[in-house]
């Protein structure tokens, strides 16, 4: 049970993890990885730059299943597997579903799915490095669960 609890409390953690990375690294100092896919794919080619923050974050967890394996810190075998899964969760919403760079599966039609297309796609509307909005992926502000239209209406 104890690590179950790891592996979810792993995964839980990695969206903030993905949060704090994508606003302070990925639109701070590693800005020239990320861009890209901020602009239009007009390019030639599958992968982006972008694409190298998939070993920013398969490091740790590799490093996680090795030291598990092999020390009596066995637990940290379970943040391996945490991190992990969050990785294929992360993969499956942004690469397959929002940016559709595989067609396994299209537009989906639950309150929560087309929260989290908006607000990448209000993500996405600032192709510039400063002035982001919403930097994570599975936590979704309130606002995207409404229309576009409707976001401005609370603050008056």
């Amino acid at each position: 049970m104890i690590y179950f609890a790891i592996t979810i409390l792993s995964v839980v953690a990695m969206e903030f993890m993905a949060w704090f990375t994508h606003k302070f690294v990925m639109h701070g100092i590693l800005w020239k990885w990320h861009e890209d896919h901020h602009q239009p794919h007009l390019k030639e080619g599958f992968f982006e730059k972008n694409d190298l923050f998939f070993l920013v974050f398969a490091v740790p967890s590799a490093l996680c299943y090795i030291i598990g394996s092999s020390t009596v810190h066995f637990w940290l075998f379970f943040v391996g597997v945490g991190i992990s899964i969050y990785g294929l969760i992360y993969f499956l919403i942004h690469d397959v579903y929002i940016h559709q760079r595989f067609s396994w599966f299209r537009q989906l039609d639950g309150k929560y799915s087309k929260a989290i297309l908006r607000a990448h796609g209000d993500h996405h509307a600032n192709q510039e490095k400063e002035a982001g909005r919403s930097f994570g992926l599975l936590v979704v502000h309130p606002k995207y669960f409404k229309k576009r239209s409707e976001w401005n209406k609370d603050s008056k």
